[in-house]
């Protein structure tokens, strides 16, 4: 797992397009779970549009330092090489 805001804005920066699992902590004892594909990232945050047959709305934006803390955990799908880039 990457140590920085600047590790972790790379690392999804070069992740761009590629499909993910979300799981956020959602206060009093919930994890929300989501799908969807990592959209845009800005110098603060970054987008994910979600899937719309799962979910109610369109897209959902995280801090980078919600990952850092792990208040936001994200899995992207393997790739052909089978690795897992970030989770």
């Amino acid at each position: 797992m990457p140590k920085t805001l600047a590790d972790i804005k790379m690392a999804l920066d070069s992740n761009l397009g590629k499909r993910l699992l979300l799981k956020a902590n959602g206060g009093r004892r919930k994890t929300i779970e989501r799908s969807g594909v990592l959209s845009e990232t800005y110098p603060s945050v970054f987008v994910i549009e979600l899937d719309q047959d799962e979910n109610a709305f369109e897209r959902v934006s995280y801090s980078y330092a919600d990952v850092l803390t792990e208040t936001v955990q994200i899995t992207f799908f393997e790739d052909a090489a089978g690795h897992v880039v970030l989770s």
